[in-house]
């Protein structure tokens, strides 16, 4: 997921390192490989149960990769490095511990969920039997809003990134990720994004040795702590704001929305046993840290080098600062794989929590399986729409992580405590979500509703109408602690 946002990407000069015939050709034999290997693999494996959760049978290794490449798509080219540019070393350690956080509640989670909710699909399911029909409506909402908007950043970020390196029309690329995506995944369900997941995960595994050794042979002697030290000391000073602010803000936001991503639920309920599972995350946790601490490192070099560079193309500033044709043949086939594997992740986990859930919204239908690719055609069309014009989604997906941050203490508070009623998570939520809008930062994040239209940002402190997002996001996750102490 990327906060730091994609406004300038559709302002990028295009460097055309490759023609976009040869990138049009890339996608099109990367997409007919993965619709091949998704269909023919689930073709095996039919019925609803191999849909949803795989029969509930999965191994280690098929586990851990699906893991790793759901939570890794095509932002982390742009999101780590580009926040590190202004967020110095507290971004991107914030940045990496998020992405990996929600995999270590779910350690404990996880097997506490399969344990008293055996029978379980889907997240939003095993809410609506804890809690009850008023806040699982809320959560249910909250978590296709959320799920929805990656779809569309994961598709736009990859179709900016094809427009930059070879100028490939934004439709084109977006047409055909999102096409070959549905395809095998409205296909084949779980068991096909599982399945084409491994092979995602040992491509980009391959790929990101040869990126990050080219990162580190084309930046020799720069590509560490006393460069960066030298030349811009206070992205590692902590007399440096932003260094806790944005830390703080990035893990909040993103382990925060991850825990109300259906497809790690999914996963959770798709491994064979609670052994499994649980070795399953802990190696996806220690293996995504690294990696999305290096990309964001890149960020940390590349202005120190040059402090005028476009902080969303900070990464590629350094990989393809030679012009490199393979490189840029290699970056495409990674963004396209890290893309297509977050998703079809994303493309099976609505449509889990439709085919599940949805007869408790949309009444009357016969048929949910059908509806759910319905609605799911629907999105994409959406997704294409968005991602063609290249359009900044940053201020939807940040209210989207506001939206979860407000739920997610009450939430699992609940799982925790058997007294925590209904009424009283829905409040906190409420309550949470309201005292955060109140700070969220206007479009040009220089006000807020509170700071700035109903008072004067004279009345405050610098420090305060210069971290808005900051505020905003710690008062909404913590503020509804103030009403599980009410009675």
């Amino acid at each position: 997921m990327n906060l730091s946002g994609n406004s300038e990407r559709e302002k990028l000069d295009q460097i055309n390192l490759i023609s976009q015939t040869s990138s049009i050709l890339i996608i099109l034999a990367i997409s007919i490989l993965f619709i091949a290997v998704g269909i023919l693999y689930s073709k095996k494996y039919r019925g609803l149960d191999n849909y949803l959760l795989a029969n509930r049978s999965i191994g280690v290794f098929s586990l851990t990769s699906s893991l790793i490449a759901s939570a890794l798509g095509a932002w982390i080219l742009f999101g780590p490095a580009s926040a590190a540019t202004w967020g110095g070393i507290g971004a991107v350690i914030g940045y990496a511990l998020g992405t990996a956080f929600p995999l270590f509640i779910l350690i404990n989670l996880g097997g506490k969920f399969r344990k008293n909710f055996p029978k379980g699909k889907t997240f939003i399911e095993v809410i609506r039997a804890r809690y009850g029909n008023k806040l699982f409506k809320l959560i249910l909402f909250l978590s296709i809003f959320y799920m929805t908007i990656f779809l569309i950043a994961e598709v736009t970020a990859v179709a900016l990134l094809l427009k930059y390196i070879a100028g490939t029309s934004l439709w084109i690329t977006a047409g055909l990720v999102v096409i070959t995506s549905l395809v095998y995944t409205l296909y084949g369900g779980l068991r096909a994004s599982l399945f084409t997941d491994n092979i995602q995960f040992i491509i980009f595994v391959l790929l990101l040795v040869i990126v990050y050794g080219n990162l580190f042979s084309l930046n020799s002697g720069n590509f560490n702590f006393e460069y960066i030290g030298q030349n811009k000391p206070y992205l590692l000073s902590s007399n440096y704001l932003p260094n806790f602010t944005a830390g703080i803000t990035f893990f909040i936001a993103v382990a925060a929305t991850n825990l109300f991503h259906q497809g790690n639920w999914q996963r959770v309920y798709a491994a064979k046993n609670n052994e499994i599972l649980k070795k399953s995350l802990i190696f996806s946790f220690f293996i995504i840290i690294p990696i999305v601490f290096l990309m964001g490192f890149s960020g940390l070099v590349a202005v120190s080098q040059n402090e005028t560079v476009i902080p969303d193309l900070a990464f590629f500033s350094l990989i393809l600062k030679e012009n490199g044709m393979i490189l840029s043949i290699v970056i495409i086939i990674l963004a396209i794989s890290l893309t297509v594997s977050s998703i079809d992740t994303l493309i099976n986990a609505i449509s889990s929590l439709i085919i599940v859930d949805g007869n408790k919204i949309f009444k009357g239908k016969k048929d949910y399986l059908l509806f759910s690719k319905q609605i799911l055609i629907v999105l994409s069309i959406i997704t294409f729409l968005v991602a063609s014009k290249g359009l900044s989604i940053l201020y939807l997906f940040l209210l989207a992580d506001l939206l979860c941050c407000a739920a997610v203490l009450s939430i699992f508070y609940g799982f925790y405590n058997k007294k925590f009623s209904e009424k009283k998570a829905y409040l906190s939520i409420l309550f949470g979500l309201i005292i955060g809008l109140l700070f969220f930062p206007s479009t040009d994040f220089s006000k807020s509703i509170l700071v700035g239209v109903i008072i004067s940002t004279d009345f405050f402190s610098e420090i305060i109408y210069t971290n808005l997002l900051f505020i905003s996001f710690v008062f909404a996750t913590f503020s509804p602690l103030i009403i599980w102490r009410l009675k």
